[in-house]
């Protein structure tokens, strides 16, 4: 698959694959019918509606009344949002939908319907927010994790978050991701607790404990991004100054970071949230509606990765 450069692009690749079904927890809801609307526009998927049949009706009327008797809606009645999140995810299970979606329901009641013991989505990975942005002046798509999961994650979760993030870019055609581990400086001061797990990182993706990708660092964020800054420091790394995928060693750099590329940069950004049996698209009200589609592309495309 040809590596997208932008996010257009993730909608006309998410537009090729067909029959591909998004379920929904609760669509009781303007802003969650408005991406469904949208997504149903560009063809990109069917949908499930899950949640109180008789609101989500009268907000399809008042939303987008076309979408009332479309043959791409199923509208599911449940008398709660627990209910609601729980049938979604029993049809991602079932094969029944290929991805999950957040309507009017709280993420903790979704999440917990997600890593149900028994009819839940678990894989044994930790869960772990994957962006993606395109960034004005910047010639490729760029993933970022972890912006919204995992607080303060240790060796091991960040294994996992590199492997979850690894996934989405291997479903949007870059095929062996360059992975930076950020850290304030490019060498490991034992002080420093991210400099010292990115050279761990770094030697276990050598080692062949990460696979699928190329792990390099620590790097700071301007030696993972800009080649100019790597050559004025003498910097020799694969990863260095042509990142795919940036790895925060928090969650406060992390949600810094996205928000800044949002609210300063311009930059356009879809996000799911990975590591389960299949995508969840986490939408928040803050969200634009573009955003909204740009996330539903990128769970269709990453499902089927």
């Amino acid at each position: 698959m040809k590596q997208l450069m932008k996010l257009d692009h993730l909608i006309e690749q998410a537009t090729r694959l067909k029959d591909s079904t998004v379920a929904v927890a609760a669509a009781e809801d303007k802003e969650v019918m408005e991406a469904v609307s949208m997504a149903v526009e560009h063809g990109i998927a069917n949908f499930l509606l899950f949640g109180d049949s008789q609101k989500i009706k009268e907000i399809m009327e008042a939303v987008s009344p076309q979408l009332l008797n479309h043959k791409a809606i199923t509208i599911l009645h449940a008398e709660s949002a627990k209910e609601a999140s729980e049938s979604a995810v029993k049809a991602v299970r079932n094969n029944e939908a290929s991805a999950l979606m957040k309507g009017n329901v709280a993420t903790a009641v979704i999440l917990k319907a997600v890593l149900n013991k028994e009819f839940g989505l678990r894989t044994g990975n930790a869960l772990s927010h994957v962006a993606v942005f395109e960034i004005p002046g910047y010639e490729r798509l760029t993933v970022l994790t972890d912006a919204g999961m995992n607080i303060a994650p240790d060796l091991e979760q960040k294994v996992q978050i590199i492997n979850n993030a690894v996934g989405v870019a291997h479903g949007i055609g870059i095929e062996n991701p360059k992975v930076a581990p950020l850290a304030a400086v490019e060498v490991v001061n034992p002080a420093m607790q991210a400099t010292i797990d990115a050279a761990v990182l770094t030697q276990m993706n050598r080692r062949g404990q990460i696979k699928g990708c190329v792990v390099d660092g620590p790097l700071a964020l301007d030696n993972a991004v800009s080649l100019e800054a790597t050559e004025h420091k003498g910097i020799q790394s694969e990863a260095a100054g042509k990142a795919d995928i940036l790895l925060v060693p928090n969650i406060e750099t992390g949600n810094s970071l996205y928000k800044s590329l949002i609210y300063f940069a311009g930059a356009k950004v879809g996000a799911v949230i990975a590591g389960a049996k299949a995508p969840v698209v986490l939408t928040s009200r803050a969200d634009s509606a573009e955003s909204k589609l740009y996330s539903l592309a990128l769970a269709i495309c990453s499902a089927t990765k």
